[in-house]
């Protein structure tokens, strides 16, 4: 524990936790953030989504996604988010977050990709998928935290793994482009349901094969995606990664005649 006043201290994982870690490709940390750090973050969360300058959908920063039965557009995700919100923004550059990701890789964390989760009641989910993409100088040591403002549930969509499939690589064509993965390329492989309370934090790479189901409650599941990469591996990469991945964005739109596009 941190001494009071002093910066809150990163959380020290065994030897059985890392080796379960390297076996499954995922580690849950429960209680890794206060009530009330998740309270000042939920509060952000509910600020960011009524400002009408930054939800918008021509919005690079703004994804929606279509309600599942009705096909209404809901907020999915304010991506990146830490320019906008203090609260995150001291989440994703805070000790216990960036030294649970430099334990699992066993060099300094570097933050690479910042998204918030809205995941409205009714949204739908995600195919399965790995979150490494083939593009030049993407980092094969992306590892995310998933750190849960609401409870993280079945009903809910909480995130699906498929335990130590992680260990067979990219199973996408490298044509850097993104790709939902075929069921049967995991289906020997354990299906684990990632269930957080508000504060708890699961611990993945980008090369674990994982899905989610839609919201069908009636509440929203706001979560954390907070990204890092080795230091090793390039240094910091995140002003590169949003450069390339706003041009890719753009082009995405492009090909459903969206061009009214602006960054805010």
């Amino acid at each position: 524990m941190a001494e009071s006043g002093g910066p809150p201290a990163a959380p020290v994982l065994g030897r059985d936790e890392l080796r379960r870690y390297r076996a499954e490709g995922f580690l849950v940390v429960r209680g890794l953030l206060t009530a009330d750090e998740v309270a000042r973050v939920a509060a952000d969360a509910d600020a960011l989504r009524a400002r009408a300058d930054l939800i918008h959908p021509s919005n690079l920063r703004c994804r929606f996604q279509p309600h599942f039965a009705s096909g209404e557009h809901l907020l999915e995700a304010v991506d990146p988010v830490v320019e906008v919100s203090p609260a995150i923004d001291a989440i994703a550059r805070d000790p216990r977050v960036v030294g649970l990701v430099s334990a699992v890789l066993g060099a300094p964390a570097l933050l690479f990709k910042d998204k918030l989760i809205f995941k409205p009641p009714g949204s739908n989910g995600y195919a399965l998928h790995q979150d490494f993409i083939s593009w030049p100088g993407f980092p094969r040591t992306f590892t995310s935290v998933a750190l849960a403002i609401d409870p993280s549930t079945i009903e809910n969509g909480c995130i699906e793994a498929y335990a130590g499939a992680h260990v067979r690589g990219y199973l996408s064509p490298r044509d850097g482009d993104f790709h939902d993965l075929p069921e049967h390329l995991v289906a020997d492989a354990p299906l684990v349901r990632l269930e957080l309370a508000p504060g708890d934090a699961a611990v993945f790479g980008c090369f674990l094969p994982h899905r989610s189901s839609p919201n069908r409650s009636t509440q929203g599941r706001r979560q954390l995606y907070l990204s890092y990469s080795s230091e090793r591996e390039g240094g910091d990469l995140r002003t590169a990664h949003y450069a390339g991945f706003h041009r890719w964005l753009t082009e995405r739109y492009a090909e459903y005649g969206v061009t009214d596009l602006f960054f805010r």
